[in-house]
């Protein structure tokens, strides 16, 4: 039995990033809710309501950063890592949940129009906009990489999208006078932050139940390793993802008569980390013999041979 799992590199630090988008966020948040009241627009206290969870969501987000790059223990011999997977579904949820609120209170004042102050709507949601794409802009690096990180990036260009509907709804009210218009943007804004906040709960979700990656086809691993050289059969193969940026695989492998197994699960190891992007891969090399317990998948005539 051998483990390759030479390990990736550190998870991007994105402490300032995290602590910027949080001051800028809450401090944001608190002038809107003073000029919300103060101007008797509901909206403006709405988003200040949507960025509160999504400051909470970036607490969350910083909080499972520290703990991913924490060091194993006796009894957590994977350290900390699924904190990421567990905070970018949390954030998943916030983001539903926040989405819901927009689209309820949209359709109430379809019903119900409250008149508001367009001028103050505009200044203050242009600031907020501004603030929240810059603060994304922290985190564009590292969304490509790690859900978690992910999760924070979308949840600040959600906020974004919704200052500017805010934006163009004051535009609108000044123009014309339709009350209307606030919900109608409000609710174009959250069909599509809702369009964006799925993938990525899904995503998330599907990792904490331990579901192979995306990045990863388990029928491709699986015609690859059958059509190694000295591999006669495997079974129980399964990937899973330890964290939002690193991925296990393990299998038990049958080897042929006279094959030098050590040397097989050796190379296999590597050629599955630099295919696959799979960082941590253990193989279990046994005989047709020992192999008693399990179905056994074996090559077919149709598998090309391994390169």
């Amino acid at each position: 039995m051998a483990h390759d799992h030479p390990h990736s590199p550190e998870p991007l630090s994105m402490n300032r990033a995290f602590l910027a988008g949080i001051l800028l966020n809450t401090g944001f948040l608190l002038v809107e809710v003073f000029y919300g009241l103060r101007s008797h627009s509901l909206s403006l206290v709405a988003d200040a309501a949507h960025n509160f969870g999504d400051v909470l969501g970036l607490a969350l987000a910083w909080l499972a950063a520290w703990l991913v790059v924490r060091q194993a223990t006796a009894r957590r011999t994977y350290g900390y890592r699924r904190a990421g997977i567990l905070a970018a579904l949390v954030n998943g949820m916030l983001l539903l949940a926040a989405t819901g609120g927009i689209l309820w209170e949209a359709l109430r004042r379809f019903w119900h129009p409250e008149p508001a102050q367009g001028m103050t709507m505009i200044v203050v949601a242009a600031i907020g906009t501004a603030i929240n794409l810059g603060s994304a802009l922290f985190f564009l690096k590292g969304s490509h990489g790690d859900l978690n990180v992910r999760g924070a990036f979308l949840h600040l260009m959600a906020d974004a999208g919704v200052s500017l509907g805010v934006v163009a709804a004051g535009v609108g009210l000044l123009l014309t006078g339709w009350n209307w218009l606030d919900p109608a943007i409000s609710l174009v804004v959250g069909v599509v932050v809702l369009v964006g906040a799925w993938p990525l709960f899904k995503s998330a979700l599907d990792l904490v139940l331990d579901a192979v990656p995306a990045h990863v086809d388990p029928d491709i691993v699986r015609d690859f390793l059958l059509a190694s050289p000295g591999v006669g059969g495997l079974h129980d193969l399964h990937v899973w993802a330890l964290s939002t940026t690193s991925t296990a695989l393990s299998v038990h492998l049958v080897v042929d008569p006279g094959t030098d197994a050590f040397r097989l699960v050796a190379e296999l190891a590597h050629e599955i980390e630099d295919r696959f992007q799979i960082d941590h891969a253990t193989l279990q090399a046994e005989t047709a013999e020992q192999q008693d317990c399990c179905p056994l998948q074996t090559p077919s005539h149709d598998h090309p041979a391994a390169e």
